[in-house]
């Protein structure tokens, strides 16, 4: 379980973000949805101690994200194209991440196995290519990657389907489905997509000016409720 107590941030004396709770659940595909400069990134990067909050905790289990490593142990994440090596090529990639995780080289392969599809031919085995000359997509593919083949008890994502071509964004929520079913881990991530949020998530919240303004269960209806108050905002600003 991930617990967020009184966690704020502020940057030039501006609030970004101002969580008084939050909790998500062991098993919980947790989508974030918000507009840009809703705070989504910077709570990505605050559960993943990236940054130093100004006040409040992160705890992953009982570990306090910032006084302690232990929970890096079962913790993947791809936020941005910083996450990369660009130098490596992916193959050398994979296996630097594997080996942080204990991985040996085969059974590195022997993961990656399992994203046949989802690379499409485009990414292993192509000759000494550096990641840094992949296409964007291909990139996004290579840290998702990264960050699955260490079986991670918790995953965050930041805007995953960007830059992915349609099959890829099919393929990627089968992906995340099953890894979330077949583990129980938790699954978070943000995305501007409000249906892909609710094709896969059991949870969403919407992320308003650095506030969590709704957590909604996906019952069937989060869909017209997350529609509606986009819609509604919007029609604010534009009156306004």
């Amino acid at each position: 379980m991930i617990t967020i107590t009184n966690l704020a941030k502020a940057y030039n004396h501006k609030t970004v973000l101002n969580i008084s709770e939050l909790s998500i659940n062991n098993g919980d595909l947790f989508g974030l949805v918000g507009n840009n400069g809703a705070g989504k990134t910077t709570l990505l990067r605050l559960l993943l101690d990236l940054i130093k909050a100004d006040k409040g905790e992160v705890h992953s289990d009982d570990l306090m994200v910032s006084e302690s490593e232990k929970w890096k142990d079962y913790t993947s994440s791809y936020l941005d194209e910083g996450f990369l090596i660009d130098f490596l090529t992916p193959e050398e990639y994979f296996y630097f991440t594997g080996e942080g995780y204990g991985l040996s080289k085969a059974e590195t392969e022997e993961k990656l196995s399992a994203y046949k599809d989802f690379f499409n031919g485009e990414v292993l085995g192509q000759r000494k290519k550096f990641i840094r000359d992949f296409s964007r997509g291909n990139k996004q593919k290579i840290g998702i990657v990264s960050a699955l083949i260490t079986d991670p008890g918790v995953l965050i994502l930041d805007e995953p389907f960007n830059s992915l071509d349609p099959t890829s964004q099919i393929l990627l929520k089968r992906i995340l489905t099953d890894y979330n079913r077949n583990t129980g881990a938790i699954v978070i991530i943000s995305s501007h997509d409000l249906n892909h949020i609710t094709e896969i998530c059991s949870r969403i919240a919407i992320i308003e000016k650095g506030l969590i303004i709704r957590d909604l269960p996906n019952d069937g209806k989060a869909l017209a409720a997350l529609e509606d108050y986009f819609s509604v905002r919007n029609a604010g600003q534009t009156n306004h």
